[in-house]
C-alpha cells in the first residue's frame, strides 16, 4: 500500500467547497454530470470526485472543468501577487535599509 501523506484539514475543507461552487455551477446551465465531463473529456467519475472535493484530482481537470463553465477567469485571483501581505512584508523586510555605493565606486579615485 503506497505511502499517503494526510491532506491539512483546511485544504480538505476548502476543496469540498470549490467542488460545491462547481456543482452549483453546473446546475446552474441545467447540465448533468455525464454532459459536463464529455464536454470536459473526462471520466464522469473524475468529475464527481472534483464535486466531493476530492484531493488527489489534476489541477489540469480541475480548470478544464472551471474552462468549460466559463468560470477560468475565477481562477486569475488564486495566490495573486498582489494580495500577499505576507509576502510583501516579508520581502520589504529584506531590502536594504539605505543605498550604498559599490565597492567598484570606491577604487576610482585611488592614487
Amino acid at each position: 500500500m503506497p505511502n499517503v501523506e494526510p491532506v491539512p484539514f483546511e485544504v480538505t475543507e476548502t476543496l469540498q467547497v470549490l467542488g460545491e461552487r462547481i456543482r452549483v455551477a453546473r446546475l446552474r446551465r441545467q447540465m448533468t454530470q455525464d454532459e459536463l465531463a464529455a464536454a470536459c473529456q473526462l471520466n464522469r467519475r473524475t468529475l464527481y470526485r472534483i464535486e466531493q472535493g476530492a484531493a488527489g484530482i489534476a489541477i489540469g481537470n480541475i480548470c478544464t472543468v472551471l474552462w468549460v463553465l466559463g468560470l477560468l477567469p475565477t481562477v486569475d485571483a488564486v495566490a495573486h501577487p498582489d494580495t500577499d501581505d505576507h509576502g510583501k512584508i516579508l520581502e520589504n523586510a529584506s531590502r536594504a535599509k539605505r543605498a550604498r555605493k559599490s565597492a567598484s565606486h570606491l577604487d576610482d579615485n585611488d592614487f
